[in-house]
């Protein structure tokens, strides 16, 4: 399957390629360590399929489009894994799933299960804004623009005054990437650190799911 750039990954997600017993429906943010993870395993049960990345913008839309593409592929496939954790929507995602008889990712956001759900929970790091290395390179997209920091940049403070450092919590090792996230932790006036996770509890529940 061949990887859309994140612009598309972003906005239209990625399509499933009809190969595979089990779909697995992710995050178009996942799309790239989800890909990585197939391969390096040679998981051949599995397709990809993503929805838009932006969706994490408006939380309230990701359980409807789950479950608007549960019923779209359920049919193809001998099962479905829904690869969001609960990504901001208050437990409807999680809702929705268990209506639709569909399991999904455990724990509270992407930043959690790639650290690991209880080290994340331990370390109860209240004043720290995550990076992945997908946000690492979409921070224009999903930080600056949203927030109109390249409008008003003067809002700076009043978005971060209670951070007090930026973790990237890093998938892959990428000194390009790492430079992004370090010029993002300076351009939002935060202490940087960075925090190599690899894939987390996504490969451990992807490596369950498939037997492995």
């Amino acid at each position: 399957m061949e990887l859309p750039d994140d612009s598309a990954l972003t906005r239209t997600g990625l399509a499933a390629s009809g190969e595979g017993k089990v779909l697995l429906l992710a995050c178009g943010a996942l799309a790239r360590e989800v890909l990585a993870l197939i391969r390096l395993n040679d998981w051949q049960l599995y397709d990809l399929h993503c929805l838009p990345a932006i969706l994490h913008n408006h939380p309230e839309r990701i359980g409807p489009a789950v479950e608007q593409a549960v019923e779209r592929f359920r049919a193809d496939y001998d099962d479905i894994f829904v690869l969001y954790a609960d990504c901001g929507t208050g437990g409807q995602l999680e809702t929705t799933c268990d209506r639709l008889g569909i399991e999904m990712l455990a724990g509270p956001h992407c930043y959690s299960f790639f650290d690991g759900d209880a080290a994340f929970a331990a370390r109860d790091e209240v004043t720290a804004f995550y990076l992945t290395d997908f946000l690492a390179r979409q921070f224009e997209t999903f930080v600056i623009k949203p927030l109109g920091l390249d409008r008003h940049p003067e809002l700076r403070d009043m978005y971060f005054g209670n951070y007090d450092r930026l973790v990237y919590l890093a998938q892959t090792e990428d000194p390009a990437l790492t430079a992004q996230a370090e010029a993002a932790a300076h351009r939002l006036g935060l202490a940087f650190e960075r925090r190599f996770t690899g894939y987390g509890d996504l490969a451990t529940a992807m490596a369950a799911r498939a037997g492995a």
